[in-house]
């Protein structure tokens, strides 16, 4: 018996041997790095240059946001336009993979915004008064001539009550600086998180001298490396000669994209929820989907799709899906069966869930977008990612070639495109496109704002209806707009983020993988 072991173990033994013969140099113990496939020469190899690659890795969800798997739809009126004002034209396009705020900003994240600027910003230095009282929501908003809204102004945005309640009395101007603070502060939690930032320098952050994610990028804002960062066995990063690199760039894949405001056929798109009108989505790597719509929305919501209550049985059979005003002088039904139990705003977690996982893309509060309004963009935006609104810029250069910050702010210096550095391009001409078709001198259309429109290039979109408004603007193709620096009481927002890689999401592949060898005729 024991022989038969011994000889068992020896054969175990040296099938192990043979197979670590065979790996070595070849993966499974190998230290080799990866070739290049157009020079053969090593990466992350400090024998041979030291050119750095990360390995590939899927984008990282930021915090908030759900992800929203891009495709074709018609944009646009879905239903009879009564206002006759004709800014809807149906048209198909389609819309790139993105990710989305699963519910509204509200007021508890955008008091966390205000808490960080008069922390960073001295708020007694005259300097600084126009950075905080610029990012403060118009709380006025809720006044009417005919109305006691007194308490709303008062409350509504400090009360812990409201917390959860969407933030209104918000500019298109102060939302996008919001998107751009938020990106700021995520990026520097993943680096403190990852331990390549000191998690002390966030109270070391006086003024200009704040943490932004291109004032890293560049190195104009230096920020104390973490133990994480100096430590050889932790850190992944390497420099060209092989030592433990402490600072982060773009190319590692640590730093999400900036959050932003969607532009508009995004915000359509994901307020349709479309994934959830294909019987066949696809459900994994290697299963295949079928391209199938089978309903033609009105609303946002999965289940009577046209309709505004609950129709499945049950105990919410009858119950309103939205937030919004049902007739003259009905803003939430009768004492004791209140119909969407909410006079003004609800909490943004409310009612269900698009196909897409997103809250209250009709009802509640509409919604800015980041497109410059024209009444006929559908006939003129591009089929895909369609968008009006490209006022390029670029980082500004001193005279030593070198980026600066903005002494107030912090952030990076940028300066306008000109048309004399864009006229010899095929693909633009101009540095500022916003009225490109349509307001400028070959489009034959003039907007004379205040005079015979109220259309200007500072005019944006907002999508979906709110808690004021009939049921007619809770179809996500309904548009309507305001000036940039204004606000209303029935006007939030939410932000948006770009989605790198796979268009299916995280652990998918691009692109049809199809068998190397030749497939036989």
């Amino acid at each position: 018996m024991k022989k038969t072991l011994s000889v068992k173990n020896l054969i175990i033994l040296l099938s192990c041997v043979v197979l670590i013969s065979s790996c070595k140099g070849k993966g499974l113990f190998s230290k080799k790095s990866a070739k290049s496939d157009v020079t053969g020469w090593n990466y992350n190899d400090k024998d041979r240059g030291g050119y750095q690659v990360a390995k590939s890795k899927d984008q990282a969800t930021g915090p908030g946001l759900v992800f929203v798997e891009g495709g074709t739809f018609t944009m646009g009126q879905t239903e009879e336009d009564v206002m006759g004002e004709w800014n809807n034209i149906p048209r198909r396009v389609s819309v790139p993979s993105f990710y989305i705020d699963r519910t509204e900003v509200a007021n508890v994240h955008y008091r966390e915004y205000l808490y960080w600027l008069t922390k960073t910003f001295d708020p007694t230095d005259p300097v600084n008064v126009p950075i905080i009282e610029g990012a403060l929501p118009d709380t006025l908003v809720w006044r009417s001539e005919l109305s006691y809204n007194e308490p709303m102004v008062e409350y509504y945005l400090r009360h812990p009550g409201f917390n959860y309640y969407p933030v209104v009395g918000v500019s298109w101007k102060q939302a996008s600086d919001f998107c751009l603070w938020r990106s700021d502060r995520v990026n520097e939690g993943i680096l403190i998180d990852k331990g390549f930032v000191n998690k002390q320098s966030v109270n070391g952050q006086q003024g200009s001298n704040n943490f932004t994610t291109k004032s890293y990028l560049f190195d104009l804002y230096q920020a104390a490396p973490g133990k994480g960062a100096t430590s050889k066995k932790s850190n992944p990063l390497r420099t060209a000669q092989g030592q433990a690199r402490t600072k982060v760039s773009m190319e590692d894949g640590f730093l999400l994209p900036d959050y932003r405001l969607p532009f508009e056929a995004e915000w359509e798109y994901a307020a349709y929820g479309l994934i959830d009108q294909n019987p066949r989505p696809t459900k994994k790597e290697g299963k295949r989907g079928e391209e199938l719509v089978s309903n033609k929305q009105i609303y946002p919501w999965s289940s009577n799709v046209n309709g505004l209550r609950e129709n499945r049985h049950g105990s919410w059979q009858g119950q309103f899906l939205a937030n919004f005003k049902r007739g003259n002088g009905d803003n939430a039904g009768v004492a004791g069966g209140l119909n969407d139990r909410a006079f003004y705003t609800a909490e943004v977690t409310t009612f269900m869930p698009n196909g897409f996982g997103v809250y209250n893309m009709a009802g509640n509060v509409s919604e800015w977008v980041q497109d410059v309004y024209r009444p006929l963009s559908s006939l003129d935006v591009d089929d895909i990612a369609p968008f009006r609104g490209n006022k390029y810029t670029k980082i500004y250069k001193n005279d030593a070639g070198e980026a600066e910050i903005n002494d107030t702010t912090g952030r990076i210096r940028t300066v306008d495109v000109t048309d004399a550095e864009s006229k010899n391009r095929r693909n633009y001409q101009r540095g500022n496109v916003i009225n490109y078709l349509d307001g400028d001198t070959t489009s034959q259309a003039t907007y004379g704002y205040g005079v015979t429109t109220l259309v200007s290039d500072k005019s944006r979109v907002y999508k979906g209806g709110s808690w004021n408004d009939r049921a007619y603007w809770l179809s996500p193709g309904t548009r309507r707009f305001l000036e940039e620096d204004q606000a209303l009481s029935t006007l939030g927002f939410r932000c948006a983020m770009d989605r790198m890689g796979s268009p299916e999401g995280n652990g998918r592949k691009v692109g049809q993988s199809f068998p190397t060898k030749r497939q036989k005729r």
